[in-house]
């Protein structure tokens, strides 16, 4: 249950998967992260022609990665419903057709789509680059991303025995008690999913437990490589604005402070700063935007830990 003041929001099922659908298309940066943009439903079909609609598709641009969507509730079956749908879209997804429709969905989308457009333009993705870009990309093996309301042994059991990787994604769905048209939806922290093969065959080899998810800025204070009161430095310029530095400090309770306030994650306080300095951007990755003294990102000090765990 969620409280805010007197009005108490209860859990509560989502009315249909379309809903869920809708849900992820509206907010799809909170599970794919601030380098992605999102392509809707378009149909694609395996080598003997037979056709599968996935719900949608994600490009991050950044980290390089594509992914099929299939937004799932708790309460379908593994074995009849999603394992089934997901063999045919993985297999459709090779096809040198998937991959040219895919391209040019996302070139019509970069160029009717200023939000989606600007996110290539920060990364210096030139317009005749563009295809170029996409194509590296799709080249790769797709990650099977699947938003749900729930993760069942079953479903956890069948993602790790495929050779593609696969992400699940736990969204909630909250009502106001005795007002059920008063929605809150529920998205996991830092991008975080309930279930990732790829940071599960990363850490095996490891003999470790840890995964990058699971570093928070107090495991990096205790390990030494962070310190109480230490400032953390962004710079952002927004698109035809100016350039701004902004100063973040480093609490004893793993937050920071910045603008006066408190933020639990450096996601959100890398998204403070870059909204306070006009940029109307959804999601920012705070761990590769605020750096020390030393030049080093957030990202930079957590991979050190995990590589002195894994080294353990």
């Amino acid at each position: 249950m969620l409280i805010f003041k007197e009005i108490k929001f209860i859990k509560s099922p989502f009315e249909s998967e379309a809903e869920l659908e809708q849900v992820v298309v509206d907010n799809y940066e909170y599970l794919f992260g601030p380098t992605s943009f999102y392509l809707s439903k378009a149909k694609i079909k395996t080598a003997d022609g037979v056709g599968t609609i996935p719900d949608g598709f994600s490009i991050d641009i950044g980290q390089k990665k594509w992914y099929i969507v299939e937004a799932e509730l708790i309460h379908h079956s593994v074995w009849n419903h999603i394992s089934p749908q997901v063999t045919k879209q993985i297999l459709a997804s090779q096809q040198a057709i998937t991959k040219r429709i895919l391209i040019d969905l996302a070139v019509q989308q970069y160029q009717s789509d200023r939000y989606t457009k600007e996110k290539f333009e920060e990364l210096n993705i030139t317009a005749i680059n563009v295809r170029q870009v996409l194509g590296d990309i799709l080249e790769s093996d797709p990650i099977i991303g699947v938003p749900i309301d729930g993760v069942t042994n079953d479903l956890r059991d069948w993602a790790r025995t495929l050779k593609y990787k696969v992400k699940l994604w736990v969204v909630n769905k909250f009502v106001e008690f005795n007002n059920p048209e008063n929605i809150v939806y529920e998205f996991p922290e830092e991008f975080k999913p309930e279930l990732d093969t790829e940071e599960e065959s990363k850490s095996q080899p490891a003999n470790t437990e840890i995964a990058q998810y699971d570093v928070e800025l107090n495991d990096l204070i205790n390990a030494g490589l962070l310190t109480i009161g230490e400032p953390l430095t962004m710079i952002y310029k927004p698109r035809n604005g100016q350039q701004k530095r902004y100063e973040a400090i480093v609490l004893e309770d793993g937050s920071l402070e910045l603008l006066g306030q408190h933020f639990s994650s450096p996601s959100y306080a890398a998204l403070a700063g870059i909204q306070d300095a006009g940029s109307d951007r959804k999601t920012v990755n705070g761990w590769t935007s605020w750096k020390n003294n030393q030049n080093k990102t957030l990202a930079d000090l957590r991979g050190q830990l995990l590589n002195t765990e894994a080294a353990q």
